[in-house]
């Protein structure tokens, strides 16, 4: 390991921490770059002890097909949302269900609770202690609840396993 990576372990949030330090402190003086530069060196020095490690995604190009996926999802599904608030209340019929993970490390997973909370009609309410099941509550469930299983796996969970190859 070089002395500049033992230095900067993490280079972005390094180069981050400084514009956030002048940015609010409304300067570029000499005084504030030698001390938001300090900062941005010895904070994340001090935090990568701290640092789990998690797998990096190893298909950038299908985390961006996966972005676009989402980005359209939660726009047809707040349209979805919005005629079925807007109806009668009778229509709405919520319910949990436990969702099967065949992920394990917790990247992955907060990613796909991520999104299934960013989809509207849908929230993960909680993750199961051994890491095995997320619960999720849908605002229309429909009668057979395996539909919504089959949607987050094969949509959802399929392509965050692709994306991380794990």
């Amino acid at each position: 390991m070089s002395l500049l990576s033992r230095m900067l372990p993490t280079p972005g949030r390094s180069v981050m921490l400084l514009v956030i330090w002048l940015m609010l402190n409304v300067t570029v003086s000499l005084g504030h770059i030698i001390l938001g530069s300090v900062f941005a060196i010895a904070i994340p020095l001090l935090c990568a002890p701290l640092q789990i490690s998690q797998p990096r995604i190893k298909k950038p190009l299908k985390a961006l097909k996966y972005f676009f996926m989402v980005l359209g999802d939660v726009v047809v599904a707040n349209v979805q949302v919005a005629i079925l608030v807007l109806g009668p209340i009778s229509r709405i019929k919520p319910g949990f269900v436990a969702v099967p993970l065949d992920l394990t490390e917790i990247k992955p997973i907060t990613m796909l609770a991520s999104t299934v909370t960013m989809t509207p009609g849908t929230v993960t309410a909680e993750l199961s202690k051994d890491k095995r099941y997320l619960y999720v509550h849908v605002l229309q469930m429909p009668d057979d609840e395996q539909e919504v299983i089959r949607l987050i796996k094969d949509r959802y969970e399929s392509a965050i396993k692709e994306m991380f190859q794990c």
